[in-house]
């Protein structure tokens, strides 16, 4: 083989030259190829991260092989995402009647520690050192491509959907980032909203830039797509105003004016209807209203701003214990045209997990002590993992069937000897 970026240079070459759709097929030839592979693979997480959608070969692609999904429980597809560490394994494959043995490898595949999926290989032999490490580097390759390609084509959302979205649920999901976790190095977010295919109204957003962090955490009145088109309004409002350079308050008070809005058109809307529509809705809601969140740390000064409106205060994990943050709280968006937003100083220190959430996240148990024994219980485990565990507790508490969303919104904030959380990497 050429020198290591040679070989990275050749695999990206060979991918960019293919259709969008087809880059991951390419992708896996070439690999195939590269290491005498009999068989590769790259599974996609869904976007309830429960299972794992093989795409290579599926007739979305243009293979025949129909794409269904596999449950991660106990498998080593979920060693290797909740790890990010290689799984190599010699059991199960080959046998008497080949002479031989092959070898499973199975990477993660991630891009600033947002789970992408796994790549899978079947080798004819152990690897060595060597190929182990090339397999990391397509594993950076693929994420590339994942991350770049998708701006192109349905099938990597096509494969994240095990089912199928409402429609409130496909206008909601647009307004959340394209990743769900950043790690950034002195710091990682996190964010993860269940149910996954049916939200109402809650949405999280994250943005950084030269100066500093950026977070948002929004929850709509209402359920279904009123609910989703008012939280539609509040992020558009939020990014206008935050990408127009306006700070915490500005951004405050564009959101809460947006929603004013909404609402007098709501009900101008309402006034042309029948009587009989004026009353239907009138009795399931035609107003207004948004809580929320808004948080600012500047990178220079570590100074964090926040804003609440109406919302139901964080949670902070620090030296192992749990504690409600309690500043002040102004209205709303969408009650007073002279509603004003207040700037507030946060304590937040190296070390410390922060959590934004939204009140379906305390509904299900009545109480926030459960909350508090799983944030603490999670404390070692990644941002990513620690959130995703935090919302799947909801959806188990409810036997799968929340009356609201679930959202929280994480941020691990560090310092130059910032930690690195993880459980244990697998055993071979």
């Amino acid at each position: 083989m050429a020198n290591s970026m040679g070989w990275v240079s050749d695999l990206l070459a060979a991918v960019q030259s293919a259709q969008p759709v087809k880059s991951v097929a390419v992708l896996a030839r070439v690999l195939q190829e590269q290491f005498a592979a009999e068989e590769v693979s790259f599974l996609i997480t869904d976007r309830g991260g429960d299972a794992v959608v093989r795409l290579t070969g599926s007739t979305e692609q243009g293979g025949t092989v129909a794409p269904e999904p596999l449950a991660l429980s106990g498998t080593a597809y979920e060693r290797v995402i909740h790890s990010q560490q290689l799984w190599v394994s010699t059991e199960g494959h080959g046998g008497v009647d080949t002479g031989r043995r092959s070898t499973r490898v199975v990477a993660p595949v991630t891009d600033r520690g947002d789970a992408i999926g796994v790549l899978e290989l079947t080798l004819p032999v152990p690897p060595d050192v060597e190929t182990l490490e090339r397999i990391t580097e397509a594993t950076r390759v693929l994420a590339y491509v994942v991350v770049a390609d998708r701006r192109f084509t349905d099938l990597y959302e096509w494969g994240r959907r095990t089912t199928r979205l409402s429609l409130a649920a496909e206008i909601q999901h647009r307004l959340l980032p394209e990743s769900f976790t950043c790690d950034a190095g002195p710091f990682i977010i996190a964010g993860s909203l269940e149910p996954a295919t049916d939200v109402g109204g809650d949405t999280f957003d994250y943005t950084l830039n030269g100066h500093g962090l950026n977070m948002s955490l929004t929850d709509a009145m209402g359920h279904d797509v009123r609910a989703a088109l008012l939280a539609t309004v509040i992020v558009g409002a939020l990014r206008n105003a935050r990408r127009a350079g306006a700070g915490l308050a500005g951004q405050a008070e564009a959101a809460n004016k947006a929603v004013l809005e909404h609402a007098v058109s709501e009900h101008r809307a309402v006034l042309d209807q029948s009587a009989q529509v004026t009353h239907a809705l009138a009795e399931h809601g035609a107003q207004a209203m948004a809580t929320g969140q808004l948080l600012r740390v500047a990178f220079e000064t570590r100074r964090a701003e926040f804003i609440n409106a109406g919302h139901v205060w964080p949670l902070l994990l620090r030296d192992g214990q749990v504690e409600e943050i309690t500043p002040g709280v102004d209205l709303p968006f969408g009650i007073s045209p002279h509603a004003e937003y207040h700037v507030q100083s946060l304590d937040l220190r190296p070390g410390d997990r922060l959590f934004l959430l939204t009140d379906g996240m305390i509904e299900p148990h009545g109480h926030e002590r459960e909350l508090r024994r799983l944030i603490k219980e999670t404390g070692t485990l990644h941002a990513r993992e620690a959130s995703r565990a935090l919302t799947q507790a909801v959806m188990r508490a409810s036997d799968h069937d929340p009356r609201d969303d679930a959202t929280v919104l994480c941020l691990d904030w560090g310092g130059p000897d910032w930690p690195h959380y993880g459980t244990s990497p697998p055993s071979p």
